[in-house]
């Protein structure tokens, strides 16, 4: 067993907010946790300790997209740019693709579950089946209809969660309730669907929205659309981009008054810019410029982002007023709900895996724990 005490700060428990506190880890799980510290526990500053952050979208990272490089290779090197920045667990994300592509990539995924490759619980398949109207940066090229073989395919038993972005009105509803009954997690995004066709997904057991307000049909006062259905939906799972680029703050602000709070995931949307030394990268042969923390392609749309966990925290706190231990549930309690892992991940507590991100007290990252073994920035 090896103790890990901290001191002079704040330890975000699932009991509360400790000035200090000691994690005892046995096998890479927590077996202790009591609000004391040794002398010789590490001294944070004001800073906190908070449970790691889980991101469930995305895309790239340290260089490498994963439409790129659907490899074991290529998804263990974007999870190794984001732990410096507190993400203890991601889904790699694929941007809408082949068949092909999809299925290299899900058995990837496989692969790199089975090799231990640290943070990786599963992936995100974002399109093929979503709207031209709403494509945003994806290739419409790539657009299909869900059909037998796809719905196979995206159903078949995995090592991980299987979570699949899709346009609802693209969609017939059994088929949503296929993806779910089959253990998928079924979120709304990339849509220009009404409010009834989304309020259906959600009853045939859809239980995310991708990027909320993002590529989507907005909330108008006789036409909510998908925007006003997840806002007046209590239980469904809403991503949120806090970079000031994919959403007003405003708008956020709005939203988190219209929902409960544990409802909320903030996501990165994260391109291969991030952890990388070189930004501009090509997105399916578009050159993308990033520049000042926004990726755009040449027409202006937006492609993702240049966004880490440890800055979404910092955004929510700074730009939407949240406590910072809100913010930190935002980042690791409610993505572990929505994929159905509070039973291992999310949270500071005896029998979570050991996956903890210190932070300074201006919520800077300083040291990233996945496992009990921990990595400094």
């Amino acid at each position: 067993m090896t103790r890990h005490g901290f001191t002079n700060g704040h330890v975000a428990t699932a009991d509360g907010v400790w000035t200090q506190g000691t994690v005892t880890v046995e096998g890479g799980v927590i077996v202790a946790i009591e609000p004391t510290a040794d002398a010789d526990a590490i001294d944070m500053a004001g800073g906190w300790l908070s449970p790691g952050f889980i991101d469930t979208q995305v895309n790239g990272g340290g260089g490498v997209l994963l439409n790129d490089m659907p490899t074991v290779e290529g998804i263990a090197a974007i999870a190794a740019a984001h732990r410096p920045y507190g993400t203890t667990a991601m889904m790699p994300t694929l941007i809408s693709d082949t068949a092909d592509v999809i299925a290299v990539a899900l058995d990837a995924t496989d692969a790199a579950i089975e090799a231990g490759v640290p943070g990786v619980v599963g992936i995100h398949v974002e399109g093929p089946v979503i709207s031209t109207a709403r494509k945003g940066i994806h290739d419409a090229g790539r657009f299909r209809l869900l059909d037998d073989d796809l719905l196979e395919l995206l159903t078949r038993p995995r090592r991980g969660v299987v979570m699949v972005t899709l346009a609802p009105e693209q969609v017939p509803v059994d088929s949503i309730r296929a993806l779910a009954q089959a253990g998928v997690r079924v979120c709304l995004g990339h849509t220009e669907a009404d409010y009834a066709t989304a309020t259906a997904a959600f009853a045939a057991g859809a239980t995310g929205v991708t990027h909320l307000f993002n590529a989507m049909s907005p909330l108008l006062h006789r036409k909510p659309g998908v925007v006003g259905a997840a806002l007046d939906d209590q239980s469904a799972w809403c991503g949120i981009i806090v970079d000031g680029f994919h959403v007003d703050d405003a708008a956020l602000r709005v939203a988190l008054r219209a929902r409960p709070h544990d409802r909320f995931m903030l996501v990165t949307d994260a391109m291969p810019c991030v952890g990388a030394a070189t930004k501009d990268f090509v997105l399916q042969g578009q050159p993308i410029r990033v520049a000042e923390g926004r990726c755009v392609g040449v027409d202006g749309t937006l492609a993702g982002s240049d966004l880490d966990m440890a800055g979404a925290v910092r955004n929510a706190v700074h730009r939407l007023g949240l406590a910072p231990e809100a913010a930190m549930a935002m980042a690791a309690a409610s993505p572990a709900a929505f994929l159905g892992l509070s039973h291992d991940r999310g949270s500071l507590a005896v029998g979570r895996r050991a996956d903890w991100v210190q932070l300074s007290a201006d919520l800077q990252p300083v040291a990233t724990t996945i496992g009990g073994d921990t990595d400094p920035t």
